[in-house]
C-alpha cells in the first residue's frame, strides 16, 4: 500500500475543475485509490465521491493506494496536485 498526505494550497480548495482532473489521473491506473479527508474516505476514481467531501483551503487530505501500481498511483496524483496548484 502506497499513501501520502497532502495539504491544500488551492485558495477554493478542491472544487470541480481540479477534482476532475484527480479522478481522471486515478482512473488511469488499476489499484484501488481511496481519498480521506475529515474522518471520510471515497474512492478517487468517482467524482461524486470527491465532490462530496468539500475539500476546503487549507485541509489536509490523504492519497492512499493498493494494488500492483500503487506506487505510481500516488506518484501520479501528486504530480496532479502539483501542476494544478491544489496542494503541497
Amino acid at each position: 500500500m502506497a499513501q501520502k498526505t497532502f495539504k491544500v494550497t488551492a485558495d477554493s480548495g478542491i472544487h470541480a475543475r481540479p477534482a476532475t482532473a484527480l479522478v481522471n489521473q486515478a482512473g488511469q491506473f488499476s489499484s484501488d485509490i481511496n481519498l480521506e479527508y475529515n474522518g471520510k474516505t471515497v474512492n478517487l476514481k468517482s467524482i461524486m465521491g470527491v465532490m462530496s467531501l468539500g475539500i476546503p483551503a487549507g485541509a489536509e487530505i490523504t492519497v492512499t493506494a493498493e494494488g500492483n501500481d500503487a506506487d505510481e498511483a500516488v506518484a501520479g496524483i501528486e504530480n496532479v496536485m502539483k501542476t494544478e496548484g491544489l496542494g503541497e
